[in-house]
């Protein structure tokens, strides 16, 4: 078996990004600049359902989350098989539930030393709206969908290879549209009520996990950065898949 290796990537004088070698597969997490952002939808966004509201202030500490959604690739040299509905090793891994993704963090994590997870539902949106150099575009990396997402009306319904249209502020691909990405949080309609300011983990308990993004198969009001869906823990179907966040150590 290879030897698995982490290597420092420099990103600017400050910050870095990282690059990871897995059994042969390499990926790049890029480091995020914590910072305070709006959360959530306006009231005057008609196109907003009701559990995107209301707005509300969120801090988060320094992060790491992948430049794109998990291969099938990095899939494949992690846990030795490949569940995906259409088959590539630079097509995103789908077919795949929220305790799928638990399995292969878990084994990424033995392989690595590290402490990967599903990034949290705020995290993925700071992300998605683009750090600390958001531009308030409305869906991930612009105000245009057809730059930066696969989606219904130009997917000819099914995945693409990743990082194929525009990155986001911080050069983060596929964030709008692809697949949809779990993140790491129970959902709760009314939640954003009541969570707390800084470094919110979603609630203590529920039914449902997040999902975030929009996928090949959905309408451009569902890869909006501010909506929200979820689904069983264990539900699996070919528009859902994963992106890996890091704590910074």
């Amino acid at each position: 078996m290879e030897a698995n290796q982490c290597v420092d990537q420099q990103k600017s004088s400050q910050l870095k990004d990282l690059l990871f070698n897995v059994n042969g597969v390499q990926f790049k997490m890029v480091y995020v600049d914590g910072g305070t952002f709006v959360m959530g939808a306006t009231e005057q966004d008609d196109e907003a359902w009701g559990d995107e509201k209301p707005q509300h202030k969120v801090t988060l500490d320094d992060y790491y989350i992948a430049e794109t959604q998990v291969t099938q690739e990095l899939w494949q040299a992690v846990m030795g098989d490949n569940p995906s509905m259409w088959k590539g090793d630079n097509l995103p891994v789908e077919m795949i539930s929220w305790n799928d993704c638990q399995e292969f963090i878990k084994k990424l994590n033995q392989l690595t030393g590290r402490t990967f997870a599903l990034p949290t539902e705020a995290q993925w949106e700071f992300a998605a709206r683009g750090g600390n150099g958001s531009k308030g575009y409305k869906y991930a990396g612009s105000d245009s969908l057809d730059e930066v997402a696969w989606f219904t009306d130009n997917s000819n319904r099914q995945t693409h290879t990743v990082a194929q249209k525009k990155a986001n502020e911080l050069g983060l691909y596929d964030m709008s549209g692809n697949v949809w990405e779990w993140c790491n949080d129970w959902y709760d309609y009314t939640y954003y009520e009541l969570s707390p300011e800084r470094n919110p983990q979603g609630p203590t308990s529920g039914v449902n996990r997040m999902l975030r993004g929009g996928c090949w198969d959905a309408v451009a009001r569902r890869c909006r950065v501010s909506s929200r869906d979820f689904s069983d823990s264990d539900y699996r179907n070919d528009g859902s898949g994963m992106r890996l966040s890091l704590s910074v150590l």
